[in-house]
């Protein structure tokens, strides 16, 4: 069977969280089989956990946030996506500040950090959620649902209705049997626009936005010097996104996700919806040998 992973070695990072604008510093430590995904709150004495749980998020304004009691960590979404892109199954998340460092707004720092301190199998069977029957909720003309797949196939359609994100791709599809992660997913950054800024600002968001962690964009064009990564970036920053929020189920999925504008608040639905149904999914394992999802996906850089 496919083993759980964790990482080989303790690594830091510090950075400035996008919304509180804090300088944040950032540890993330190997943890034991079964863990799961545990952000602590090392600042505050004891030191609070806040394991990563579907009903543990109460805030999706602009991010997913993770709370116990008054005690938060927002801004979870990225470094979510990067942990099950890259496989890992246990890990403590150790931060001084409310919310996880914004880094270049992507998942790629991320990346850098997860193979840079490496991965190691552990000695118990990956725990996968299969879902079992289609499970969609709405917010509007917002929709998000999932549907029986083996494998984890993301498919993401954006509506902005923004000149300079209307002359890009707009749909995209990316199936983790066939792609690895850090080629299709994580080098996508979040993005915003100026009209907005103030507005977010007033509210206690974007204190830390910058040219250098996100794309911003007037009302006409991209503003950043570079321009886009590619074409697809802005679909497949959402897909990036949707990885992190579903991952806050704890466990890594075999479905197909489907989605229409979609964001943090329907994404977070929708694993309530799937969690009530206790007909709609299971728990199970894999074959070593499968090939529902790409190897490097989950046993790279494992000694």
């Amino acid at each position: 069977m496919l083993k759980q992973c964790t990482l080989k070695q303790t690594i830091a990072t510090v950075g400035i969280g996008l919304h509180s604008g804090r300088k944040v510093k950032l540890v993330m430590r190997p943890a034991g089989p079964d863990t799961g995904i545990v952000f602590r709150r090392v600042d505050i004495t004891p030191a609070v956990e806040l394991p990563a749980r579907p009903t543990g998020v109460n805030d999706t304004r602009l991010a997913t946030t993770l709370n116990e009691g008054k005690v938060i960590v927002s801004t979870i979404e990225h470094l979510m996506s990067a942990l099950v892109g890259l496989g890992v199954d246990n890990v403590y998340i150790d931060v001084d500040a409310p919310e996880i460092p914004i880094m270049d707004g992507s998942g790629a720092s991320f990346v850098y950090l997860i193979r840079s301190a490496g991965l190691i199998e552990q000695p118990a069977d990956k725990k996968f959620v299969r879902v079992k029957k289609p499970v969609i909720v709405h917010d509007g003309d917002k929709w998000a649902k999932l549907e029986p797949h083996e494998g984890f196939i993301l498919d993401f359609l954006i509506d902005f209705g923004h000149p300079a994100i209307d002359t890009t791709v707009q749909h995209a599809v990316v199936d983790l049997g066939e792609e690895t992660y850090e080629e299709a997913v994580s080098r996508a950054r979040t993005f915003g626009f100026v009209s907005d800024v103030e507005l977010l600002r007033s509210i206690g968001l974007a204190q830390g936005g910058t040219m250098e962690n996100a794309i911003v964009l007037d009302e006409f064009r991209v503003l950043n010097e570079g321009g886009l990564r590619s074409q697809d970036e802005f679909v497949k920053h959402k897909i990036l996104d949707a990885m992190g929020d579903l991952y806050v189920l704890g466990r890594p999925l075999l479905a197909r996700y489907s989605a229409f504008k979609s964001g943090h608040a329907v994404n977070n639905k929708l694993l309530r919806a799937l969690l009530e149904d206790e007909t709609a999914w299971e728990y199970t394992t894999l074959p070593e040998a499968s090939q529902t999802f790409k190897r490097a996906q989950h046993l790279s850089e494992i000694d």
